[in-house]
C-alpha cells in the first residue's frame, strides 16, 4: 500500500513538472535548429543597410506584427479578438503600462524600465496591398515540431512576411507541451519570429489557466529582440544585463518575495517575477532598464533590427488600391465529413472522420424515413461503433452535428 501511494505521488509531481511549467522552446531550437549567427554586443551584428539612421532616445519603435493562424481543428483557428489581445497586452508590457506592474517588489521598482516599443498589426501587406495583418490557414499536420516546417508553405505552415519589416508569428499547435519558440536576431530571414501555442496567446478565448494572460509572447519576443533568460541559461549563468540579479536557476509556478536561491547577492532573492523567467503568467510583471536598453540597442544604426525604423506597414495610406486576399482561406481547407463502415450493415456500423473532423462527443441520432429518431448515442474516441442490431430491414439517414457542421447520411440496414 505505501509503495501505491508513493507510486501516485511521484505520479502526481511529474504531472506538475509536466503540464503546470512553463516550457520555453527557444534555448533548445537555437541549439538544434536554427541557422544563424550568433548575436552578441561584442560585434557588429548582420544588417543590409536598409535604414541608415539611428534611433533617438524618446523614439517610439514601432513593430508592425503579422499573425500566421495555422489550424487543424477549429479550436486552434482563434478569433481577431484573442490576436488584438495579445497585441495589447505587448504594448502594455513593453511599456510598463499593465495594471499588475504595481506587483512588482519595491525592492525591483527602481530597475523597472519602459522599453517605448509599440506593436501594431499591419496594415500592408509584402504586395503593397491591404490587409488585416492576420493570415488563417488550415494545415493538415495535427501539430508541430520546433523544425520550423510551420514557417513553409509547402510543409503544411505558412511563409514568412519579409523579416525586416514585419515581426512574424506563427500561432498554431505546438507538440511535447512547448508553449513558444523564437529566432535570434540573426537568423535567416525566412525563418525569423516567433511560434505561439494556440492556447496561450491573448487573454481571451479557451486558455491554459496557468499561461492565459499573454505573457508567453511577451517572453518569447524578449528572445527575438535578444533577451536570454534570467537565469543566463546555465546554473548561476550570465544573461549580459546588469541590473538583473543573479540566480540559480529559473522559477516556477508563483514564487513568495523575497525567493532567495544558492546565487543570491543581496536579500532581495531572484527576479522572478521577470518576464523572462519561467513563472506562471499572473505572476510576471517587469523589464528592467537594462534589457530595455538591450531591446532598443537592436534598433540602432548597424544594428540586425534598424530597418523597421523605415517600415511603415501599419498605415493603411501606404496601401495601393488593389485588394489584398481575404484573411481566412477556408476555401483552401479540405471538407471536414464523416462517414460510416460497412454500410448496409446487418448488425454493428463504425463511425470515421474524414479532413479531422471533431466525433469526440457529438451526438448521433438514427432517423426514419419518416424523420423519427430511434437512436440516440454519443460518441467518444474510445467508442465510435453504433449497434444498428434492433433496426428493422430498410432505409435510414445517420444525422450528426448541428448548424453548417450537421451531416446527414443513408444508412442502410439489411
Amino acid at each position: 500500500m505505501r509503495l501505491l501511494v508513493l507510486f501516485f505521488l511521484v505520479m502526481s509531481v511529474l504531472s506538475v513538472n509536466t503540464f503546470g511549467q512553463r516550457n520555453c522552446g527557444s534555448l533548445e531550437y537555437q541549439k538544434k535548429f536554427a541557422q544563424h549567427e550568433t548575436y552578441s554586443t561584442s560585434k557588429s551584428p548582420i544588417t543590409d543597410n536598409i535604414a541608415a539612421r539611428d534611433t533617438l532616445s524618446d523614439e517610439t519603435i514601432n513593430i508592425p506584427v503579422v499573425i500566421h493562424v495555422l489550424y487543424n481543428l477549429n479550436e486552434q483557428n482563434i478569433s481577431d479578438a484573442q490576436i488584438l489581445s495579445q497585441i495589447n497586452i505587448l504594448n502594455e508590457d513593453y511599456n510598463r503600462l499593465n495594471a499588475d506592474a504595481t506587483n512588482t517588489p519595491s525592492a525591483f521598482q527602481k530597475y523597472a524600465g519602459k522599453c517605448n516599443i509599440h506593436f501594431c498589426v499591419a496594415k500592408v501587406d509584402p504586395q503593397g496591398r491591404q490587409t488585416k495583418g492576420i493570415v488563417r490557414k488550415y494545415t493538415s499536420k495535427v501539430c508541430f515540431s520546433m523544425n520550423d516546417n510551420m514557417k513553409f508553405a509547402n510543409a503544411g505552415g505558412d511563409d514568412a512576411w519579409d523579416s525586416k519589416r514585419y515581426l512574424n508569428i506563427w500561432v498554431c499547435n505546438l507538440q511535447s507541451n512547448v508553449l513558444g519558440y523564437s529566432s535570434l536576431p540573426n537568423d535567416r530571414a525566412e525563418l525569423d519570429g516567433v511560434v505561439i501555442q494556440y492556447n496561450a496567446f491573448g487573454n481571451t478565448g479557451s486558455l491554459r489557466p496557468q499561461f492565459n494572460k499573454g505573457r508567453t509572447a511577451t517572453h518569447e519576443i524578449g528572445h527575438w529582440m535578444g533577451l536570454l533568460h534570467i537565469w543566463g541559461d546555465n546554473t548561476c549563468g550570465n544573461d549580459y544585463v546588469d541590473d538583473t540579479p543573479p540566480q540559480t536557476y529559473y522559477n516556477g509556478n508563483c514564487p513568495s518575495f523575497p525567493h532567495k536561491s544558492q546565487c543570491s547577492i543581496n536579500n532581495n532573492g531572484d527576479m522572478f517575477m521577470n518576464f523572462m523567467d519561467y513563472t506562471n503568467d499572473e505572476c510576471m510583471n517587469i523589464f528592467t532598464n537594462g534589457q530595455k536598453n538591450k531591446m532598443r540597442k537592436l534598433f540602432a544604426l548597424n544594428g540586425p533590427r534598424n530597418s523597421f525604423l523605415l517600415s511603415n506597414v501599419c498605415d493603411s495610406s501606404n496601401a495601393n488600391n488593389i485588394a489584398g486576399p481575404s484573411s481566412n482561406e477556408a476555401a483552401n481547407k479540405p471538407v471536414q465529413s464523416v462517414t460510416i463502415f460497412p454500410n448496409p450493415s446487418s448488425s454493428t456500423i463504425n463511425m470515421i472522420p474524414v479532413n479531422g473532423y471533431d466525433l469526440n462527443n457529438n451526438t448521433v441520432h438514427i432517423l426514419d424515413a419518416t424523420g423519427k429518431v430511434l437512436i440516440n448515442q454519443k460518441i467518444f474516441s474510445s467508442n465510435r461503433s453504433i449497434n444498428i442490431s434492433s433496426l428493422k430491414s430498410g432505409l435510414y439517414f445517420l444525422k450528426i452535428g448541428s448548424g453548417s457542421d450537421q451531416k446527414m447520411i443513408k444508412l442502410i440496414k439489411n
